[in-house]
């Protein structure tokens, strides 16, 4: 294994909707698991207004191989317009949860 695991972080207007797309990218082989934070509170610039809205995050582990898969999905099923889709790669972790990750996700079979 040598590409780092992602971290995708994704914000959803409500608990439901996180919790469709999560069981949607884990069932689909796309990430090897999906936390659901169920209360944020996000502020924001939109349209030219500061905006503040509860959300729920999506903390998502998958491979960079999967990733591109991965944000086709979310942007097909997200509700937002512009859907808030940002990964960063793992600098370390345990290694047997990381060739996990890897071996969970579709595109790293």
């Amino acid at each position: 294994m040598t590409e780092p695991v992602l971290i995708v972080f994704c914000t959803c207007p409500d608990s439901a909707s996180a919790e469709a797309i999560a069981r949607q990218l884990v069932g689909e082989h796309l990430a090897a698991c999906v936390n659901v934070l169920p209360a944020i509170r996000s502020v924001y610039r939109w349209a030219g207004q500061v905006e503040c809205d509860d959300e729920a995050l999506l903390w998502i582990k998958t491979t960079q191989a999967a990733y591109s898969a991965l944000e086709s999905t979310i942007r097909q099923i997200h509700p937002y317009e512009l859907p808030e889709i940002i990964a960063v790669e793992s600098a370390r972790g345990l290694p047997d949860y990381l060739q996990w990750v890897h071996d969970s996700s579709s595109a790293s079979r």
